[in-house]
Order: structure tokens, then sequence, then C-alpha cells
């Protein structure tokens, strides 16, 4: 009897049905990037103009999914991204930043990288071809967060894997207009109205779930005295924690005052916001009410993507969580590319 128990024990054993485990979720990764903020109004490109415009965008956006589809860190994405930014002459960072009251070029950046807080800048570098890059090395090499002017170049120089360039090398032709254009309206009394803004920046969420920012730019057109914007300055145009991550663009005197990035990723942790809410409350009331104008490019830890702006439009590119992507640059472009 008990023989024969266990035989059909043993036959329904072996009838049952296999039960599979569920197979784990696959992580989470997500990338915005912008191109900088300001008066882009349909018409002010050509058409092949505008097409270059978004294979750059697109080329970034693939660099830096490169380095996530490969479950590489937050950090390195967002490096591998600007760089790419960082050496198209459409943007004003890098090859193509704008020229100051002295007809010469000095370019910030900063990184930051959330779950541990380090962050690291750069301001005023005149020879670096990578500011993003020495940005990165100052958090990982060095005891600072910032180094500025001729200290950041005497830093550069002790490392030989930051490459150097003549300042002429970020020249191009079409900045320099813009500064012939500037300097005579000065020299005039005329108050030029803002143009586009062409700093870039970029936050990523790789598969640790683990989020990073950065950003890079040439500053304004025609500043003098050494001025420095937001960009290199960790919680005005650049800030990551654990929920949230920023990059902006725009007018950085406001975005300093502000405390644009830092007062974003605040209100969704200590206010409960959405990073939507979060955002479009900062650049859509609080910068506009003091007078400035920009935009952020924002992505939280579970994918979400944010890119408000109050100007006429903002170069702007992102893939989500679900393996969709796109880009824009005008206001009135809809859906996953509007001001949301």
């Amino acid at each position: 009897m008990r023989q024969a128990l266990l035989a059909i024990a043993i036959c329904c054993a072996f009838a049952a049905p296999a039960v599979h485990a569920e197979e784990p979720a696959k992580p989470k990764t997500a990338l915005v990037l912008h191109g900088g903020a300001g008066v882009i109004e349909r018409g002010s490109m050509t058409a092949a103009e505008e097409k270059e415009v978004r294979a750059a965008l697109n080329q970034a956006l693939d660099a830096g999914n490169a380095v996530l589809a490969k479950g590489g860190a937050a950090l390195d994405a967002v490096e591998a991204t600007i760089r790419v930014l960082e050496e198209d002459p459409h943007f004003n960072a890098g090859k193509g930043a704008v020229f100051n009251a002295q007809g010469k070029h000095e370019l910030d950046a900063s990184i930051m990288e959330g779950h541990t807080q380090r962050a690291g800048a750069v301001a005023g570098v005149t020879t670096v071809r990578s500011p993003i890059k020495l940005a990165r090395a100052v958090m990982e090499r060095s005891a600072h967060v910032m180094l500025a002017g001729a200290g950041a170049e005497q830093f550069a120089d002790t490392l030989p894997d930051i490459e150097r360039v003549p300042n002429t090398w970020f020249d191009t032709e079409r900045r320099l207009e813009q500064w012939k254009d500037a300097q005579a309206k000065k020299q005039a009394g005329v108050t030029a109205p803002g143009s586009y803004f062409g700093t870039v920046g970029v936050v990523a969420l790789d598969a640790q779930g683990h989020i990073a920012a950065g950003t890079s730019t040439g500053g304004m057109t025609d500043k003098r005295w050494g001025r420095v914007g937001d960009s290199p300055i960790i919680g005005a145009g650049t800030w990551a924690d654990a929920r949230c991550g920023v990059s902006g663009t725009g007018w950085g005197e406001y975005f300093i005052r502000a405390a644009v990035a830092h007062d974003i990723c605040m209100r969704v942790a200590y206010k409960g916001d959405t990073l939507a809410q979060a955002a479009g409350e900062v650049i859509d009331t609080i910068v506009p009410k003091m007078g400035g104008d920009g935009g952020v490019v924002a992505l939280d830890r579970d994918g979400n993507i944010a890119m408000p702006f109050n100007t006429s439009g903002m170069y702007r590119a992102w893939i989500k969580p679900d393996g969709s992507r796109g880009t824009a640059i005008y206001e009135d472009e809809t859906g996953a590319a509007a001001k949301d």
C-alpha cells in the first residue's frame, strides 16, 4: 500500500505543471538633455540647420544611452553626452562657445553624482577642450568642488589626460558675428533682446537607480569682468541627489538667485511635488517673477522627465525608460516634447 501511494505521489509530481519564477523587471534607465533655451522661433533656422541640430541632439543621446544600455554609471553617461555637445559648434559649449567682451572664450562646467552627493566644477577656463571632463576631475582627483580661472588651468596642467587647445580653437564665424553685433549695439546704447542660450546639460538615470547631472557653457555673449553664471554653480545650474537631477539653461544671474536646480529637487523631496509640478512652478512662476527666463531638464528616480521653459524654444531630447525617444526645439511641439 505504501509503495502504491509513493508511486502515485511521484506521478503527480511529474504531471504537475512547472512553476516558473517571475523574471525580474528590467532596470529603468533614462536620459534627458538640453542644448539651450531662448528666442528660438519657427523660421529662425533653415530646414537644413534644423536638421543638423536635431541630428546633433540625437548623436548626444546615442552617446549617453550607449553607456546606460551596457549597465554603465549615470556619471559616465552624463560626461559622454556632454562631450559630444561640447564638440558641436551649434551649441554654446566647447567648440562654438560665445565670445566675451575681450573677444576671448571663458568656459564653465559642473557635474554632480546624486547618491554620493559628490560634485565638481570649473569656471573661466580658456584652454581646456572639454570643461565637463575637467569638472569631473576636480570632483574625483582634487580635494575641492570648484576651481576657477588660472587655478583651474594649473590643475589641468597636472592631468595628462586633459586635452588642451589654444583659445582660438573655440572660435566659430557665427559666434564672432554675434559678438560684433553685440558690441555695436552696446556702443550705440541699444539693449539687445535675449537671444538663444546654447548652454548644454544632461541628467541620466542608470540601471542601479543612480542619478547624475551635468552642465557646460561658454556663458553670455560679450560678458565682462570674469562673469560666472549658474552653470558651474552646484544648486543653481546643476543638482543631483538620490531622488532627482536637474540641469538648467537661461539667464544665469536669476538661476543663481533662485537656486533653481536645488529648489526643484527640494520641492520633490520635502514638499512632495511631482517632478513636473516642481520644475514647472520654479521655471514658469519663480524665475519670471524675478525677471529671468530659461528652462531646465529634470529626471527623477522613477524615470519621469520634465522639460519646462519660459522662452519661445529650447533644444531638448530624451530617452524614456520604455525606450521611446525624441527631440524638440519649439514651444508648440506637442506630446512628450512639450513644456511638461
